[in-house]
């Protein structure tokens, strides 16, 4: 498995930018575990698929935006980053796209400046280690908030 194995498009319109006001109504995926048919259900849906000693787990952490579009500093070249880890205070683990315009030192820059980043090393599975600079004013992840 490569890291190109996890690139995909995804349209920006099929995003959810809210919540659904009646969160029941959200969309259900069901797979059956012995045919792989699919069905497309609503969460509501979901009690006619648990059976009493079953165990559901509910995910409530907050999702941070964690995709950042930016600037290689000099030649203005684009650059995606997904923070994948977080390392040290302002250290990150990520995925770029494309990787070979961040080689270890380049810089690259998001929201006009607000946010710097360099790339402190290359992993051998193609991640980079990335340090984050931003401005004394600032904190990391409301800035995250604004340019995520």
């Amino acid at each position: 498995m490569e890291v190109k194995d996890f690139y995909y498009d995804l349209p920006q319109e099929l995003i959810a930018q809210d919540p659904l006001k009646d969160r029941s109504s959200s969309r259900l995926l069901v797979m059956q575990k012995d045919s792989g048919q699919l069905q497309h259900r609503h969460f509501c849906d979901i009690l006619e698929y648990l059976k009493p000693q079953d165990c559901l787990v509910i995910n409530n952490t907050k999702v941070i935006p964690a995709r950042l579009f930016g600037e290689r500093e000099g030649t203005q070249a684009k650059i995606e980053i997904l923070l994948l880890k977080r390392k040290e205070k302002d250290l990150w683990e990520t995925l770029v796209k494309p990787g070979k315009r961040a080689r270890e030192g380049a810089r690259i820059v998001f929201g006009a400046g607000l946010l710097t980043g360099e790339i402190a090393a290359v992993q051998e599975d193609g991640n980079r280690i990335i340090r984050f600079e931003l401005r004394e004013d600032e904190a990391f992840f409301p800035l995250l908030d604004r340019l995520g």
